[in-house]
């Protein structure tokens, strides 16, 4: 894990910033399968529930697409905000 977590703010905002930093650096392209919620909570330390927050918000958001039973996936075209 190179990301550190500031512990006084709202992790699962911070799991999802850290997302959409991927997203935008191109770590995770366009169409190319996330974490699932289990490997980004074993990955940042944090709590399942968390991480499925972050990702929750993602997928409103329009960052991530979820394909139930094969996983979350970058959406075709990320807000990029």
């Amino acid at each position: 894990m190179d990301e550190e977590l500031d512990r006084t703010k709202a992790v699962w905002r911070q799991a999802a910033q850290i997302v959409a930093d991927r997203i935008k650096s191109g770590t995770y392209p366009p169409g190319s399968r996330v974490p699932s919620t289990l490997e980004l909570a074993t990955e940042l330390g944090i709590a399942s529930s968390t991480a499925q927050k972050a990702l929750s918000y993602l997928r409103r958001e329009g960052w991530l697409r979820g394909e139930t039973g094969i996983g979350t996936f970058v959406a075709d075209k990320p807000p990029m905000e």
